[in-house]
């Protein structure tokens, strides 16, 4: 956030080290991490670990923002706060150190998971590296669940899918997907996926 029934797994309160949880989120097509309601992170996917080099161990709690470029911390930590005390959805772009040492921009997005007796879980948000061209780009209108939604169609996923993936009724995941086609403007999924690739959403 493939983003897999990761979102699902997070309500249920599976542990991450459940080898259901592990195998379904590690197969999604990019970093995905989750918090708990104290704000620390509990999670992170393979496709995450193997950017960062570093092991769970070291990634969870605070661990990873030794990763984040000393120029974006405050700025990350300032926006998740704010996004977290308000129980807010949110995007941000950082520098995140690569395993080979390299700062690379990052195009990060989180949501709110909740119990189904409604208690605040955390969070659950996806990452997804931007290749130095697309920083240009104008800024993108889609809300954190879509492009989640959007990741997942550019990734091949049916509305069917997409809805049991992130744990949402069919009507629910055909409305995100007309809404994102709405704003961007394109009719076809070719275009959607065109969109994805060019934004940084999924890789080309």
């Amino acid at each position: 956030m493939r983003l897999s029934c990761a979102t699902s797994a997070i309500t249920e309160q599976a542990a991450p080290d459940d080898e259901r949880f592990r195998h379904l989120v590690d197969q999604a097509p990019f970093m995905l991490w989750a918090s708990g309601p104290d704000t620390l992170c509990t999670f992170f996917n393979r496709p995450w670990l193997e950017f960062r080099g570093r092991s769970m161990e070291q990634e969870v709690g605070n661990g990873w923002l030794e990763g984040v470029h000393p120029e974006d911390r405050q700025r990350w930590l300032e926006t998740y706060q704010r996004a977290f005390e308000a129980r807010q959805a949110f995007f941000l772009e950082f520098r995140l150190r690569r395993a080979d040492g390299q700062y690379r921009w990052i195009r990060g997005s989180g949501i709110t998971q909740y119990t189904r007796e409604g208690r605040f879980q955390g969070y659950i948000g996806s990452c997804v590296e931007i290749p130095e061209p697309q920083r240009a780009l104008p800024p993108n209108p889609l809300t954190a669940r879509e492009v989640q939604v959007l990741a997942l169609v550019a990734d091949g996923k049916s509305t069917k899918e997409i809805a049991a993936l992130l744990n949402i009724s069919y009507k629910t995941a055909d409305s995100h997907r007309s809404r994102i086609m709405e704003k961007l403007g394109v009719h076809e999924t070719a275009s959607l996926v065109r969109y994805a690739v060019r934004q940084g959403i999924v890789g080309a």
